[in-house]
């Protein structure tokens, strides 16, 4: 059976993508962008072990009390869990559920790279977002992208080209509340960026 190491489980945001999604964030990433939004999740360590099957039953469960459009998978970085994301992947669009999912790397990296997985979870993946996170070339004006050097990529008809731009959907966080009283947020980094080494600093 395929695991994944999880950092994380949203079962509905309305901030990592076109309509109520269920979101993935996997534990481990190589990249280590500078300003990076989830540095807890870089380390490449153990967190959540789950298969990749009982992952696909909780979005199942979630799909019982929300009105899920699709899944979404962020980190850490999905294309070092691509075989098992794949498979998640593959079984949510057979749900009807579109899957988005966000990449450091560019897609001729991912083109090149050998990872197993890669190229199905690609061909299971409608929206791509690609590219490493600038902290100096915030995006202002796309849905659900932190800099502008990074590309959106259609890679099925599901979504039409454009979307990013949809009025419908902004830049927004969502912050949680647990019973814990860990305070938890998602979504785009709403910060001051003429400020943000400042604030880098003090974090």
């Amino acid at each position: 059976m395929e695991k994944l190491n999880i950092a994380n489980l949203i079962p509905c945001t309305e901030v990592e993508g076109p309509g109520q999604r269920f979101a993935i964030w996997v534990q481990g990433c190589l990249l280590q962008c500078r300003g990076c939004c989830n540095k807890g999740m870089q380390p490449l360590e153990p967190r959540s072990i789950i298969e990749a099957t009982e992952v696909v039953s909780l979005i199942k469960g979630a799909m019982e009390s929300y009105v899920l459009e699709g899944v979404t998978f962020l980190g850490g970085e999905p294309m070092l869990q691509a075989k098992g994301l794949s498979l998640v992947a593959e079984e949510c669009q057979k749900l009807g559920l579109s899957v988005m999912t966000f990449t450091g790397y560019t897609m001729e990296q991912l083109k090149e790279m050998k990872l197993s997985g890669i190229e199905s979870l690609l061909e299971h993946t409608d929206i791509l977002v690609d590219g490493a996170f600038l902290l100096d070339s915030p995006e202002r004006e796309r849905n659900w992208v932190g800099s502008t050097n990074q590309v959106i990529h259609f890679l099925s008809n599901r979504y039409p080209a454009g979307i990013e731009y949809d009025s419908r959907y902004t830049h927004a966080m969502e912050v949680r509340i647990g019973d814990n009283g860990e305070i938890l947020a998602n979504g785009y980094p709403i910060f001051d960026f003429k400020n943000h080494e400042e604030l880098l600093s003090k974090s």
